[in-house]
């Protein structure tokens, strides 16, 4: 995980059974992707994007971890096995990234959620106008 600087805190979060549990270092404020792709639009999934290095499965997470993916099979859809939550998973729009669903982080450490809207029903033409991309780079 990258070091902090002023503007970004630790947050923790996870699944409901909490068998997965991460950290993430992000800002306290943060845009949040409501996306209306089939997948997304079904969980009710609005995420943030942060770079993969920011992002951290903690302890035995990985073992209750199972993947789902369909399209083009870029996204990564990641959830528990056993309570089926989907608390973070690897985008198509950010493959550096993660996206972590805002509403699985602990309370106490997220002070602002702007809500942005994701196209992901015409992903193609969205994302080419968007700027989620610049969402997973590292900041210097």
């Amino acid at each position: 995980i990258l070091e902090m600087d002023a503007e970004t805190v630790v947050h923790t979060g996870g699944c409901h059974c909490k068998s997965v549990r991460w950290k993430v270092v992000a800002p306290s404020s943060i845009v949040a992707w409501d996306c209306n792709c089939s997948d997304c639009s079904m969980r009710g999934n609005t995420h943030f994007v942060v770079p993969a290095v920011n992002f951290q499965l903690l302890g035995e997470s990985s073992k209750f971890i199972t993947t789902y993916t369909f399209g083009t099979h870029t996204a990564k859809h990641t959830f528990c096995k056993i309570c089926g939550i989907s608390s973070f998973y690897h985008p198509r729009s950010n493959p550096d990234g993660v996206a972590v669903t805002f509403r699985c982080v602990d309370p106490g450490t997220l002070t602002h959620v702007e809500v942005r809207k994701a196209d992901g029903k015409n992903w193609e033409s969205w994302f080419n106008q968007s700027d989620i991309s610049s969402f997973s780079k590292v900041q210097k």
